[in-house]
């Protein structure tokens, strides 16, 4: 998504691939099925969005469509497996694990978790 990974699918693959290894040892789970309740639990339900009328700019809460909390969802999760490894001894393997085996928890841990908390909570504020 970023520099100089930007574009790599065969590295991407391979990076799914390890995280999926880790998520089976670690939890003896189905790796498909917690990255199902990781996507499931960290996608917003509700967001605030920009609504002009007569000059004056206001925030109103808005529902999120499926296919928007699947994709906000993919991109909380990469961000913040991204973000556990950048100058840190672990793979963005191992990060990715960690990331979605939380999120699948819905420990608060997790970044994606976090950011969907904080999405929610400023549309709540913005109803």
């Amino acid at each position: 998504m970023h520099g100089r990974n930007n574009g790599k699918k065969l590295k991407a693959v391979t990076i799914v691939k390890h995280a999926m290894e880790i998520i089976h040892l670690l939890t003896d789970q189905n790796p498909i099925q917690v990255i199902v309740d990781a996507v499931v639990n960290s996608g917003p339900r509700e967001d605030a969005t920009r609504i002009g009328s007569a000059g004056v700019v206001r925030r109103q809460a808005v529902d999120i469509s499926p296919l928007r909390r699947v994709n906000q969802a993919l991109y909380l999760l990469t961000t913040g497996a991204r973000e556990a490894a950048f100058r840190n001894i672990k793979t963005i393997a191992e990060c990715l694990a960690d990331e979605l085996i939380n999120a699948a928890k819905g420990s608060s841990n997790s970044y994606a978790i976090k950011k969907k908390d904080e999405i929610e909570r400023v549309a709540k504020a913005n109803r």
